[in-house]
C-alpha cells in the first residue's frame, strides 16, 4: 500500500490479537489490471482509474465490477477459516476508501462477517448525488438505485452484527451529511432488532484519511467484539519495506502468475451475448421491433412530450450572407434547457433544407466565422448546434467527469438515451421554423456524439438522413479489446498517476444483451445513413475487414428493404457538404 499508516494499522491489530489477511484489491499493489511492462506501470493510470476502466466495460455486458470485488472478499475469508489458527466465529473486515466500499459489500453478503468497520464510504446515496456525485464504477450496481438498493441497505442487512462506521468532516469525495443520514436510517433496523449498540459512528475533523482517532476507535471495536482485552492505544512499530511485502517475483500477478484479467472475464460474456445477437439477427424484421424496443427501454430513451414553450432567445447576430441566434429550448421535463445556436441563411427561396449539428466540443466548437458550419449555411442549410445534456452549457461542472454517466447507470438510464431525447427535441424545434423544409431534416454527428444521434434517428422518423464521421463501429469491438479510448480525456498537468479522467457518458449499461449500435443503424433503413472514417475501440481507423464484420447486419437490412445505395460507408467526409445534401434528399 502507499499509506504508510495501513502498515501502522496493520501491525497493531496484529499485536492487539487479530490475525490479519490483506488483499490487493483490483486495479492496486500486484493486481494491477493493464500492467504495461515498458511502462512498468498501469497502461490506463492506477487505482481508481483501473476500476473505472474495466467498471465501464463490464457495464456494456450488463455486469457491474462489484461482483469481482465482493467475490475476492469473499474468497478472502473462505481461505482464512481453512487456517487451524483462525476463529471461524470471530471473523471481521475492515477497509478505507474503495476498501470501504469492499468491506460493506462482503459484510453485507458473507454471513460469516461477524465485525465489519467501513472507513469512509457509507454514505447515504441522496445526499451524496446532491453534493459530491457517484463515483467509482465498483460502487455502481446497473440500476441499483431504481431498484431501491442503497449504500444504507448494505448497512441495514447486518443487523445486529456489529458494524462501525467511520467518516471524516472534510472528505473530498464522500458526504459527511450522507454518512449521518445512513447512521441515522440503519441504527433503527439495529434497534429494532434491541442491538442499538451494536452500530457505532466515529467522526473526526479532517481531509479523506483514516486520522489517529478514528484507528483508535477501530482497535476498541474490534477488541470488545472479538473478546480481546488490552490497551486499545496506538503503539509504534517497526514497518515492513515495500520488498518485504510483495509476494510476486515480478511484482505484479500479471507478469507472474498471469490467467485471466476482468478483460478477459468480460470478453468472454459479450462473445455469448453477441452470439445470441447473431441468432436473432437472422430473422431481420423480427430482430428490429426488438432491437428498436429494447433500446428504448435499456438506454433509458423517453419520447420527448410537445413543446408548448417554444425557444428562448438570448440574441441574435449578423454574419456574412447568415443570422446566427442563440436560442434555448426545454429539456426532459422541463427540468434544465438545451442551449442551440441557430444558423439560418439569409435570402432563403422556398424552403431550406436543415441539419442539426452534433460534436463532442458541444455547440461551439466548428461555430465561428469561416468553420464548418458557416460552410454548411453558404451551401443552402439552416444549421441547429445543441448542446444536448451533458455537453457545453449543460456539462456538470460539481463532480467528477464520470459523475453523470456513472449516476446514469444507478438509475437505470444512460446519457446516451437522454442526449438521444433532447436531439429529437431539436427536431421538433426544427419543425416549428417555417421556412424549414420539414421533409429534409437531416442531422450530422462527429465521433462518440455518433452513438445518441444513432439512437435518436432510430427512435425518431422524422429525420430524413444522419451522417456520422469518425463513429466508433460498435460496442462489441470496445470490450473485446484490451484497450479502448472512448470517454477518456487528458488531464493537463497531470502525469501518469491520474492522467485522465475515464467517464461513461458514450456507454448504455447492459446493451449488448439486446442490441449494438450496427442494430440500431439497420432500423434506420430504408432512410439515408453515411458512415465515414469509422473507428475502432482506440478511436482509430478501423481496419476493413472489422468493419466489413460488425456492418454485416444494417448492411442485410438496407438490400431487405431493397435501399442498399442509401446506406454508404466511406473512407474520408472531404465531400462533406455533397454528402449532407444527399442524406436529406
Amino acid at each position: 500500500y502507499k499509506e504508510q499508516y495501513y502498515q501502522v494499522i496493520i501491525t497493531n491489530l496484529v499485536k492487539k490479537g487479530m490475525i490479519v489477511f490483506v488483499i490487493d484489491p483490483l486495479g492496486q499493489g500486484e493486481h494491477v489490471q493493464y500492467y504495461d511492462t515498458a511502462l512498468k506501470f498501469s497502461a490506463v493510470g492506477y487505482s481508481v482509474l483501473e476500476h473505472q476502466y474495466f467498471g465501464h466495460a463490464c457495464f456494456l455486458t450488463g455486469t457491474s465490477s462489484a461482483k469481482y470485488f465482493i467475490w475476492d472478499g469473499i474468497r478472502a475469508i473462505d481461505y482464512l477459516l481453512t487456517r487451524k489458527e483462525v476463529d471461524p466465529d470471530n471473523i471481521g473486515v475492515t477497509g478505507f476508501s474503495g476498501g470501504g466500499t469492499v468491506t460493506g459489500y462482503v459484510a453485507a453478503f458473507d454471513e460469516r462477517v461477524k465485525v465489519a468497520i467501513p472507513c469512509s464510504w457509507p454514505t447515504a446515496y441522496k445526499a451524496l448525488l446532491e453534493t459530491k456525485g457517484s463515483q467509482d464504477a465498483e460502487t455502481v450496481l446497473i440500476g441499483g438505485l431504481k431498484k431501491g438498493i442503497t449504500f444504507e441497505d448494505l448497512l441495514e442487512v447486518r443487523a445486529p452484527k456489529p458494524t462501525l462506521m467511520t467518516f471524516t468532516s472534510r472528505d473530498e469525495y464522500l458526504s459527511l451529511q450522507g454518512a449521518r443520514q445512513s447512521y441515522k436510517e440503519a441504527k433503527k433496523a439495529y434497534a429494532a432488532l434491541g442491538r442499538a449498540d451494536n452500530l457505532q459512528f466515529s467522526e473526526d475533523d479532517a481531509k479523506h484519511a483514516m486520522t489517529p482517532k478514528i484507528r483508535l476507535d477501530m482497535y476498541a471495536f474490534f477488541q470488545k467484539h472479538f473478546n480481546l482485552p488490552g490497551n486499545a492505544d496506538e503503539e509504534k512499530t517497526d514497518l515492513p519495506t515495500v520488498e518485504d511485502l510483495t509476494v510476486t517475483p515480478t511484482g505484479q500477478i500479471a507478469t507472474y502468475k498471469g490467467g485471466k484479467m476482468i478483460f478477459d472475464l468480460n470478453k468472454e460474456a459479450s462473445v455469448k451475448l453477441v452470439e445470441n445477437l447473431e441468432r436473432s439477427r437472422k430473422n431481420i424484421s423480427t430482430h428490429i421491433i426488438n432491437v428498436k424496443e429494447k433500446a428504448k427501454q435499456i438506454s433509458g430513451y423517453k419520447t420527448p412530450a410537445p413543446d408548448t414553450e417554444g425557444a428562448f432567445i438570448n440574441g441574435r447576430y449578423q454574419r456574412d450572407g447568415y443570422t446566427v441566434e442563440k436560442d434555448a429550448i426545454a429539456g426532459e421535463s422541463g427540468e434544465y434547457a438545451v442551449p442551440l445556436l441557430l444558423f439560418k441563411p439569409d435570402n432563403i427561396t422556398g424552403k431550406s433544407p436543415a441539419l442539426i449539428y452534433l460534436h463532442p466540443g458541444g455547440k461551439v466548437a466548428d461555430a465561428g466565422p469561416g468553420g464548418e458550419i458557416e460552410k454548411l449555411v453558404k451551401q443552402g442549410f439552416t444549421v441547429v448546434a445543441p448542446d444536448v445534456l451533458g455537453r457545453g452549457e449543460t456539462k456538470s461542472t460539481a463532480a467528477g467527469e464520470y459523475a453523470e454517466g456513472n449516476t446514469c447507470v444507478l438509475i437505470g438510464r444512460s446519457m446516451v438515451g437522454i442526449q438521444a431525447g433532447d436531439i429529437v427535441r431539436v427536431v421538433n424545434f426544427v419543425k416549428t421554423l417555417s421556412y424549414v423544409d420539414q421533409k429534409k431534416i437531416g442531422a450530422i454527428a462527429f465521433n462518440e456524439m455518433s452513438i445518441p444521434l444513432i439512437h435518436a434517428a432510430a427512435f425518431e422518423a422524422s429525420i430524413k438522413g444522419v451522417t456520422l464521421v469518425g463513429p466508433p463501429v460498435s460496442y462489441a469491438n470496445v470490450v473485446n479489446n484490451r484497450l479502448y479510448k472512448l470517454g477518456i480525456t487528458p488531464i493537463p498537468g497531470h502525469d501518469y498517476w491520474h492522467p485522465v479522467w475515464v467517464e461513461f457518458n458514450w456507454g448504455v449499461a447492459s446493451v449488448l444483451t439486446a442490441y449494438d449500435l450496427p442494430d440500431l443503424i439497420g432500423s434506420i433503413a430504408p432512410r439515408k445513413v453515411v458512415m465515414a472514417e469509422i473507428k475502432n475501440s482506440m478511436m482509430q481507423p478501423a481496419a476493413t475487414d472489422i468493419i466489413n464484420k460488425e456492418l454485416e447486419f444494417p448492411k442485410a437490412a438496407y438490400s431487405s428493404k431493397q435501399a442498399s445505395a442509401n446506406f454508404k460507408v466511406l473512407d474520408g467526409a472531404e465531400n462533406l457538404p455533397d454528402l449532407l445534401k444527399w442524406s436529406v434528399e
